[in-house]
């Protein structure tokens, strides 16, 4: 799914709000999360998941054309941990998910 379907998704199902009030929304909600990130707070969605900022120290790495060694500097990014809820919902919608693994 895109951010445009999923306006187009929450704009089915909210017909007394227009497509562009839609867009609006949901670009708020993207916006409120991304800058909640860059201020390194949690976000917590029951049922969904968690987004947090994990910091990754500086290291060593090696080139792998080259073999040379290379710095790799310290650098924040985000993570995503998929809640209990969702994890369960999604293993029980693949195919053949009735059948026992053998």
């Amino acid at each position: 799914m895109t951010k445009s379907g999923l306006i187009e998704a929450v704009a089915d199902r909210t017909p007394h709000i227009s497509k562009k009030d839609t867009e609006i929304v949901v670009n708020t909600i993207f916006d409120a999360m991304a800058h909640a990130l860059q201020e390194g707070e949690r976000i917590e969605i029951r049922g969904f998941g968690s987004f947090q900022v994990k910091v990754r120290e500086a290291r060593e790495g090696r080139n792998p054309k080259t073999g040379d060694p290379v710095h790799i500097s310290a650098k924040r990014t985000p993570f995503f941990k998929v809640g209990k809820e969702l994890k369960e919902m999604v293993d029980e919608s693949r195919p053949g998910a009735s059948e026992p693994s053998a």
